[in-house]
């Protein structure tokens, strides 16, 4: 049996017709049997594609081969087309859904006014010398709260959202205003939606931002669990988390019965898309759990 892996990927470049490289992708990754999901958009692609490591890394060098994605930005973690129920193109009027494309502007080299790029190595030398200056780094959690729950940087601010389009509503709400004059470093999955919000986050008036380039993924893949990430990454796919070794802590608390866990599961509930940590043995008593938002809503 060849060996699977799972590719995750963006590019911010402008597109003049979204429509027809949704078509192009479509056709590439059938054709190279992968499954997953790709989203175009006016200001570039985001995907996860799964399958056979010859044919994925086939589908990237052909996607690299047009010019506007030749700087794609591709993590790897173990998986394959199983891990996604069918493969899904669509084009969306933005990349990341943050609910504002007219604060984003993309040119040729990716978003404009993001924050200072730093990789893992070099997210280890600005904490050190944050920290011998007195002005301490603080972290801000880029993804959907839930995901927070099983894994994050320790310390990290978790903004209470439910949806992309809620850190809008957070950041103009006025409650980080007290993080305006600090060193502030944004991650998220892989780093694609730090592109916007970093830049959103500029907008507002935060003075000194940061992104870590590549995200938690990168990150993961150059330490493992031996720097400053505790617990399990949540992903969207079959997998639902993975971990960067067997000694990852489990920080999450079951909604149920508050025992450890790093398990995330989805609200039973078909019409709610809302993920709770929820143990195993909690899970296996209450298959038809549903979350606590819709228990309230709908007794």
């Amino acid at each position: 049996m060849s060996q699977s892996k799972i590719a995750l990927f963006y590019r911010f470049a402008p597109l003049p017709d979204p429509e027809a490289v949704r078509l192009w992708q479509h056709a590439l990754a059938e054709r190279w049997g992968l499954t997953g999901r790709i989203i175009v958009a006016p200001h570039g692609i985001n995907g996860t594609v799964g399958g056979p490591i010859a044919a994925v890394k086939q589908y990237v060098k052909t996607t690299r081969s047009y010019g506007p994605f030749a700087g794609l930005d591709v993590k790897w973690s173990d998986g394959s087309a199983e891990d996604f129920p069918r493969l899904s193109v669509r084009v969306r009027p933005e990349l990341v859904a943050f609910g504002v494309p007219e604060e984003v502007t993309v040119t040729g080299a990716g978003v404009e006014g993001t924050g200072t790029h730093v990789g893992p190595a070099a997210l280890h030398r600005l904490v050190q010398e944050k920290e011998e200056a007195g002005t301490p780094v603080v972290f801000f959690d880029g993804r959907n709260a839930p995901e927070a729950q099983i894994g994050r940087f320790a310390g990290a601010v978790v903004p209470d959202t439910a949806t992309t389009r809620d850190f809008v509503t957070e950041l103009d709400s006025g409650k980080y205003d007290h993080l305006k004059d600090q060193p502030v470093v944004t991650y998220c999955t892989g780093g694609i939606r730090c592109e916007v919000l970093s830049a959103l986050m500029q907008r507002r008036g935060f003075s000194e931002v940061y992104q870590l380039e590549g995200g938690i993924a990168k990150y993961g893949e150059t330490y493992g669990d031996d720097g400053l990430w505790e617990g399990s990454l949540a992903v969207f796919d079959q997998r639902m988390r993975l971990e960067f070794s067997d000694q990852a802590a489990v920080i999450g608390r079951c909604a149920l019965c508050g025992g450890p866990t790093s398990e995330l599961r989805n609200c039973a509930d078909p019409g709610c898309q809302t993920l709770e940590a929820v143990c195993d043995g909690c899970a296996a008593s209450l298959p038809d759990r549903r979350c606590g938002e819709c228990t309230r809503m709908r007794p």
